[in-house]
């Protein structure tokens, strides 16, 4: 069996109005100045904690956490206004309903986002039991440290040899790596390509329709 593991945001799906918008509304909540655009982007993937830290890391751990706090409650109330779409990229759903009809694939997710924002994915998309193994900043150590994925290869029973990351940052190309995993890279998403190459992708995607021969490449050998 093939598993495939996708990171959410910047990958599956552009969700970058909603985190920018709560990042700022989160920053003015605390009252702190917030960063700015380019440093909200740079930390997507991450953990909430870990994000706050790695933006302003003069900040004492206290503040880290009421920001990430700010930002969880901000994000909810967005999310549940319907105000800032969290739309599929472009060739995303037509290759997910491909993977899913295969006998020989296992779809999972490994993402920094929390459980209850991947099951609002879900049930938006209609995506119910496509992905065998969901990996959330819940329920694992942030990117780009390896338990997400070895958790994914655990439940579902397959093997190292037979995994492939597919994320956007940096973040989940060192993960892959960390995990002994093939990484692949898409250039849609919040890191630039270069950067994905330099954090050790195995391959990077110009679009989704690439995907499943990269995967083909790289696990496509007789078992």
């Amino acid at each position: 069996m093939k598993l495939i593991i996708f990171d959410c945001d910047g990958t599956l799906v552009d969700s970058q109005h909603g985190i920018v918008h709560s990042m700022q509304q989160a920053y003015e909540t605390v009252g702190i100045e917030w960063p700015g655009r380019e440093a909200t982007m740079s930390i997507v993937g991450l953990s909430l904690i870990e994000a706050m830290q790695h933006m302003v890391p003069a900040l004492d751990h206290g503040t880290h956490v009421a920001l990430a706090e700010a930002y969880k409650s901000t994000f909810k109330a967005a999310r549940l206004e319907q105000a800032h779409a969290e739309p599929l990229y472009e060739g995303c759903r037509e290759v997910l309903d491909r993977l899913h009809a295969m006998d020989d694939v296992i779809m999972a997710i490994a993402t920094g986002k929390s459980q209850r924002g991947v099951k609002a994915l879900i049930e938006r998309e209609g995506l119910q039991g496509y992905f065998a193994s969901i990996q959330t900043a819940d329920d694992a150590p942030s990117k780009p440290h390896p338990a997400m994925i070895q958790q994914a290869i655990s439940e579902t029973g397959t093997r190292l040899d037979r995994a492939v990351m597919v994320g956007d940052t940096t973040y989940d190309m060192a993960m892959a790596r960390n995990a002994g995993v093939w990484a692949i890279g898409v250039s849609w998403g919040y890191h630039p390509a270069e950067h994905l190459a330099s954090s050790g992708a195995h391959d990077i995607l110009q679009h989704y329709n690439q995907l499943e021969t990269s995967v083909d490449r790289y696990l496509g050998v007789a078992e």
